[in-house]
């Protein structure tokens, strides 16, 4: 018999239509009710959908086409929208706010204070909450990454040294200062490099790959940009390394070497006003 996944996405039969909504299998937990303003058009009988399932306001199963910030076993960014004696109420971008107790605050969550978090079902009660307590739901293992692999990131916090980040919904690493060449905020999602796994398990991250790979891209998002501008770019040799930074987000040491791949693959032509696309 197959079993719900609370907190998480399933695929369920529409088995009934009722005035408020269609009744979808939940297997062993009986019928889940999918209220009307979710329900996709035309749906009918026999249908399956894929909904997102957590606990309605009387902790009964219920089920939804939106998408939460993040699913049981993962980090979001939220933001407080109430508090109580018992806690503070994130909003997780469904119905019903997700409940994250003052024993999983790191510090007392304020109305409209926004938070990392991580999602998880709590063991004695069977309810979804929330916990601030990153620390405790990161990957203590030694990770196998290589170097320049692409992985998904989260902005976690700002330290001296640069930004600490999760690393695809699972192990902690960094962002060195000197590897940022855009702005980034606590709680963007990007994409990410790594540097290398250091041998005490730390991993160190990249904003762009290193090396030819880095070029290759920048030279393919050069080219798009040339693309949107009429095949023309103001910029080049003469242009200093801060409005490089700004206008791309890459150093001016990446920005020469895009130009060039480019120009020996006659894309480009170089000129005292910047560069235009052959």
């Amino acid at each position: 018999m197959k079993k719900i996944n609370l907190g998480d996405f399933n695929r369920l039969k529409v088995v009934r239509k009722v005035d408020f909504g269609l009744y979808l299998d939940g297997y062993d937990e009986g019928d889940i009710l999918l209220p009307t303003r979710y329900v996709p058009d035309h749906a009918k009988l026999g249908d399956e959908l894929d909904v997102f399932v957590y606990l309605d306001q009387e902790e009964r199963l219920v089920a939804t086409t939106e998408r939460p910030v993040a699913k049981v076993g993962q980090f979001g960014y939220m933001r407080v929208v109430w508090v109580n004696r018992y806690g503070a109420f994130l909003d997780w971008g469904l119905m019903k706010d997700l409940f994250c107790p003052f024993a999983e605050q790191k510090k007392k969550m304020e109305i409209d204070s926004r938070h990392i978090v991580h999602v998880h079902i709590d063991e004695e009660s069977y309810r979804i909450v929330a916990s601030a307590k990153v620390e405790r739901y990161l990957s203590t293992e030694h990770a196998t990454y290589a170097h320049n692999d692409a992985v998904d990131l989260l902005v976690w916090q700002r330290t001296d040294m640069g930004y600490k980040v999760i690393i695809d919904n699972t192990f902690q690493g960094l962002v060195y200062d000197n590897q940022i060449f855009r702005p980034i905020r606590i709680g963007e999602q990007l994409r990410g490099y790594v540097d290398q796994v250091r041998p005490d398990g730390k991993i160190d991250v990249m904003l762009q790959p290193s090396g030819r790979q880095q070029t290759l891209d920048f030279a393919d998002a050069l080219t798009d940009y040339l693309i949107a501008h009429d095949g023309q770019c103001p910029y080049g040799d003469k242009t200093d390394p801060e409005t490089i930074k700004q206008v791309f987000g890459v150093s001016k040491k990446t920005f020469k070497r895009a130009v060039s791949d480019l120009y020996r693959r006659r894309i480009i032509t170089i000129g005292e006003e910047g560069i235009k696309m052959v």
